[in-house]
């Protein structure tokens, strides 16, 4: 038998409603939020910082986002995801998806690539390949766009876009 002075709060605390969970904020910052859910959204201002002081250390100049590149980088990357599969051409060669988007003969580069989660893990992913390096490193640009699209049936899950051009 029990104590009474163990007995009583244990009595009590089985009465309690169990208590409801509050959600939340994390404080994370946007570049460590996992895009892997469906409406997720690349954090675009936070993608121009991280890319532009990545380039400021390397001597070149800051990029602005530019709502043209934004919205050409969003179709590449959700007809990647529909596809299942990375490809510059999902949704036609980049040079064909500017000229429709009406940037006429802009020097541009594309960085696309699926399956990082995070925008950190995609930036440290781009910065150690060299082909995708030296797009994010290209001299003359000073516009992006950035994207992400979800594909929970996929392999990659998680499809990146990232369109650059001057």
């Amino acid at each position: 038998m029990l104590p009474l002075a163990l007995a009583l709060p244990l009595a009590l605390a089985g009465c309690a409603e169990a208590p409801t969970p509050v959600p939340q904020a994390t404080g994370e910052p946007s570049m460590y939020r996992s895009l892997a859910s469906p409406g997720a959204v690349v954090d675009a201002d936070a993608a121009r910082a991280m890319i532009s002081l990545y380039r400021a250390n390397k001597g070149l100049g800051p990029l602005t986002v530019d709502p043209g590149l934004q919205k050409v980088a969003e179709a590449q990357a959700r007809a990647m995801a529909a596809d299942g599969k990375i490809s510059h051409d999902a949704h036609g060669s980049l040079t064909q998806r500017l000229s429709a988007a009406g940037y006429g003969k802009n020097t541009a580069v594309e960085n696309v690539s699926a399956g990082y989660h995070t925008l950190a893990e995609a930036f440290s992913g781009w910065r150690d390949s060299p082909p995708h390096n030296a797009n994010m490193l290209a001299k003359g640009v000073k516009r992006m766009g950035i994207a992400t699209a979800y594909a929970p049936g996929a392999k990659y899950k998680v499809f990146w876009t990232l369109v650059l051009a001057d």
